[in-house]
């Protein structure tokens, strides 16, 4: 069974934290032992050995910045305060993954490609682990990066094959911590990514501009990482979540929803100071089961765990002690009495599916 994880940042990590993802969840953890980085950050859950223990065959590998005025503290390193500043920053965020493509070959790769994602497949299939090269999908969070749409073709021709308007309010869109509908220049961006063949990603948009880019876009649609906001209402920021009609919607569309697995996403009210040991797979299983039986089939959801993504080992589910334990999920998903095929359909053949339609010829 192929696993995929719909979102993970990466390349944000490697470059505020120094992580060096060719190494073990383990030893990350060890060196970073005694310094500031599992405070600001966590302990890490992603490595190299972790993916291929865990079969976690293609990842979605983010392009991020923060806007200044979201800085958290001085160790918040990768801020930009205008477009060209977040245009350098992502840029660097590209660069990283082509160094981390050349410097190690035979353990990451682009999937740029329907040919590349079969290659891949066919791949993990066949190897043994150690000969196993995890493949990475770019998707742009937050398209500050993006100075005007005509630049868009800049950033596909560079690998970037998924694109998410917002993480707070850009110049495209309102998003999350400042809801609001798209901008005019974000109904531009949609038409170019288009034109250029970039897929949509609906994550971070408040309700309202996550239905206007349904209305509009004409291409691919997909949220990376999210969760049912019924199953947390009391949400301090409920547009970060994913309401009933957006479900609905992004399915008529042939979308996948990848569930994210951090505990404030799967248990409304979930505090730290509560311990990661109340929230189990048993929770992971009932987000994942929300949207199953509001759509009467298992076909339209999946994982996206967000894994390193300002969270680390505290803060996710009893039981997902790193990326290698995704394929546990299936076991709380037999226990509700999923079948086989609807469990390697969530845990990544229904990723596989959409990015076989979604990807360029070649």
């Amino acid at each position: 069974m192929i696993i995929v994880d719909g979102h993970e940042d990466l390349a944000w990590n490697a470059l505020t934290f120094n992580r060096d993802y060719t190494r073990s969840a383990l030893e990350t953890r060890a060196m970073e032992e005694g310094t500031s980085i599992p405070e600001w950050n966590g302990d890490t859950l992603l490595g190299w050995p972790e993916w291929v223990r865990g079969g976690v065959a293609v990842v979605f590998a983010t392009l991020f910045s923060t806007p200044l005025r979201w800085k958290k503290d001085p160790w918040d390193v990768r801020c930009y305060a205008d477009a060209d500043e977040a245009h350098a920053l992502y840029r660097s965020d590209l660069a990283y993954y082509h160094r981390l493509v050349e410097e190690h070959a035979k353990k990451f790769h682009l999937i740029l490609d329907k040919h590349d994602l079969g290659t891949t497949e066919s791949a993990w299939q066949k190897a043994e682990d150690e000969e196993r090269s995890v493949g990475m999908v770019l998707l742009m969070e937050g398209a500050d990066g993006v100075r005007s749409p005509g630049e868009l073709q800049e950033w596909f021709d560079g690998g970037v094959r998924i694109l998410g308007p917002a993480w707070a309010a850009t110049r495209y869109a309102g998003g999350t911590g400042e809801p609001g509908p798209l901008t005019g220049l974000g109904r531009e961006l949609l038409d170019a990514m288009a034109d250029v063949g970039m897929i949509l990603d609906l994550a971070h948009l408040a309700e309202e501009g996550a239905v206007e880019a349904l209305d509009l876009f004409r291409g691919p649609i997909l949220v990376s990482h999210t969760s049912p906001l019924a199953l947390v209402p009391s949400a301090e920021k409920p547009e970060r979540h994913i309401t009933d009609l957006v479900i609905r919607r992004t399915a008529d569309r042939e979308g996948v929803i990848g569930l994210l697995l951090g505990n404030r996403f799967l248990k409304d009210g979930w505090e730290p100071s509560q311990g990661r040991e109340i929230v189990t797979l048993a929770d992971v299983a009932t987000g994942i089961d929300y949207i199953c039986q509001m759509l009467g089939d298992a076909a339209h959801v999946g994982i996206g765990s967000d894994f390193d993504g300002g969270f680390g080992l505290d803060k996710v589910p009893q039981g997902l002690d790193s990326v290698a334990d995704l394929g546990l999920i299936g076991e709380s998903l037999n226990a509700r009495g999923y079948n086989q095929e609807d469990i390697e359909g969530i845990l990544g053949g229904n990723w596989l599916r959409f990015l076989q339609r979604a990807l360029p010829e070649n």
